[in-house]
């Protein structure tokens, strides 16, 4: 939105409204003269209130707009961690968190700071023959703070990972995670990957589900799991960081 125009637009207004003086000659002059002034008075005190009401409208419209880009680059954001894992892009992933995010996927704990979250990348798989790892970023909820500098997210990753004449996996994971603007860039602060399921691809999701990945070798966490929990068949429902956009509880 430009708007350069609208402040422009809005001074021009101004101009065109403002009472212009007119002098008279003689007796009629003076005679119009307390009348006119008071009339003066009453329109500048109205054409003030206008002001006014189109200086908060414009707040109002410039503030949805940053809203509506923020959310758009978040998304894009989580989008491009998406299609970055798809493909076993560490550094890149690694380079969409801030310098003290943490990182928590499934029950493996919580990796702190970005040099660890890249380290952790760098310990999955690599891409190559016979491997398919898909991570769909779907339903995002995203919620931006009133300064317009953090935001929350809630999203769900549908999941294929297999190995060519190994194994074949279904699974799904609910995000709940934070972002932060940094120098006008906004980056994730803190991603918390809840594992639902994961079920064998040929014994079906109806026969059960396997354990999540368990700990890496070698790479312990910083921290031990936020929470814990059990996957299908159990039932477990992520906190929503969200209250109902209805009832508000």
């Amino acid at each position: 939105m430009k708007f350069r125009k609208l402040n422009l637009i809005l001074a021009i207004l101004l101009l065109v409204s403002a009472p212009a003086a007119f002098a008279a000659d003689g007796d009629a002059a003076e005679k119009s003269a307390a009348p006119a002034a008071s009339a003066d008075v009453d329109k500048s005190k109205d054409l003030a209130a206008e002001v006014e009401a189109l200086k908060t409208e414009l707040e109002a419209v410039k503030k949805q707009a940053q809203n509506a880009e923020d959310y758009v680059a978040i998304s894009n954001l989580e989008t491009a961690y998406g299609y970055y894992v798809d493909k076993a892009k560490w550094d890149e992933v690694a380079d969409l968190f801030t310098k003290d995010a943490t990182l928590e996927i499934g029950l493996r704990g919580v990796f702190v700071g970005q040099d660890r979250v890249r380290a952790y990348m760098h310990k999955l798989p690599d891409l190559k023959y016979g491997t398919l790892f898909n991570h769909m970023q779907l339903q995002p909820k995203i919620d931006i703070a009133p300064d317009g500098m953090t935001a929350k997210g809630r999203w769900r990753a549908i999941m294929q990972v297999g190995v060519l004449n190994s194994r074949a996996q279904w699974g799904e994971a609910t995000y709940e995670n934070e972002y932060r603007k940094e120098d006008g860039i906004w980056k994730i602060s803190k991603l918390h990957a809840y594992f639902t399921y994961y079920s064998d691809y040929y014994k079906g999701w109806d026969k059960g589900g396997d354990p999540p990945p368990g700990p890496i070798p070698g790479f312990p966490p910083d921290r031990p799991p936020t929470e814990t929990y059990k996957l299908y068949p159990d039932v477990y429902v992520p906190p929503y960081h969200y209250p109902n956009p209805v009832t508000g509880r």
